[in-house]
């Protein structure tokens, strides 16, 4: 399987983020990409699509504000990392605002993001990995691998939060669509709900989103993943806390005849491998030699599939997990 990243996705290396009422080491950082390429041995560079893709996906105010906010930032006089601290409710009045704290909370919508001097480079490079593997599955290949770092199923089609902030996902779904694809499934196996995917993708008849995650009654992003919100192209199928394989395996089964009910023509795989036992931030119990076994009853389906690293901070185990799941292909 053809596996792609580009060392440029490093550039992004957040030191902080500030959750349950005080400031904690960043869990995104770099140290997560030198566990999987451990693993998984020889990458491919990606070939840069350009931006219209991404264009495709994301609003142009939001691509603007990535692109700029750092240096805002700095020259609001400012050291480090952007951290948002005000949020409008439920999308008060457009405003036009220009100072970058206003900016920060009107594209954002959690204080676990950052925005760093590089971090609109590693995420349009995590992207353009998305993008190449996708061409070589309409290539002709049966699977293939992006190591998408920053990761992107939390980001909206204007915001950033989740530690995501270009949704590879939907980048590849919406260019397969462009390109001639009739139906795209995007499934997202992460433990946290990929909001920003769902957001996207409600209503849309050529493209659904299936996503197995934590209840989000007791987890992040914790307003978006209820069960009762599936309807049309969207299901969400939450499971509590401590759920192992056993638990879980039911779950992915009905995700499968789903999607095979679908019949899509392609498949994007988001996966999490912070669904693991040991897994600092999350509470499932799946263990490493499980990864193979769920690969193996998504690749039953037998559709060409893009597979997109997302979350995963074990990084004693991140490899092995990864190897795990990409070897069930």
């Amino acid at each position: 399987m053809r596996c792609f990243w580009d060392e440029r996705q490093r550039l992004h290396d957040p030191l902080q983020e500030f959750f349950n009422g005080a400031l904690h080491p960043a869990a995104d950082q770099a140290k997560r990409v030198d566990a999987i390429l451990a693993a998984i041995g020889r990458t491919d560079a990606p070939a840069d699509a350009g931006l219209d893709p991404i264009a495709r996906t994301h609003d142009g105010g939001y691509l603007q504000f990535l692109r700029s906010a750092n240096d805002r930032w700095q020259a609001a006089g400012r050291d480090g990392d952007a951290f948002p601290y005000t949020f409008p409710v439920v999308r008060r009045r457009a405003l036009k605002l220009d100072r970058i704290d206003a900016l920060l909370g009107r594209y954002s919508f959690d204080t676990a993001t950052p925005i760093g001097p590089e971090t609109w480079t590693a995420a349009y490079w995590s992207a353009q990995g998305a993008l190449s593997a996708l061409v070589a599955v309409t290539g002709g290949e049966r699977a293939a691998f992006a190591l998408c770092r920053p990761p992107g199923h939390h980001a909206g089609a204007d915001y950033c939060g989740g530690y995501s902030y270009l949704n590879s996902a939907v980048i590849c779904a919406d260019a397969a669509i462009a390109a001639g694809k009739r139906s795209v499934t995007i499934l997202d196996v992460d433990y946290h709900h990929g909001n920003g995917t769902q957001d996207m993708m409600a209503g849309r008849d050529e493209i659904a989103f299936v996503s197995i995650h934590a209840d989000p009654a007791t987890d992040y992003p914790f307003y978006w993943g209820h069960a009762d919100e599936s309807r049309g192209n969207i299901l969400n199928l939450p499971l509590p806390r401590g759920t192992d394989w056993t638990a879980y395996q039911p779950a992915l089964i009905q995700a499968i005849d789903w999607i095979e009910q679908r019949a899509p023509e392609l498949l994007i795989v988001s996966y999490g491998a912070d669904t693991h036992e040991t897994d600092p931030i999350s509470h499932f119990k799946l263990k490493t030699g499980d990864y193979g076994s769920m690969a193996r009853r998504i690749a039953s389906l037998g559709v060409p599939t893009v597979i997109l690293m997302e979350g995963g901070y074990a990084i004693d185990a991140l490899g092995a997990n990864v190897a795990e799941f990409l070897g069930g292909f």
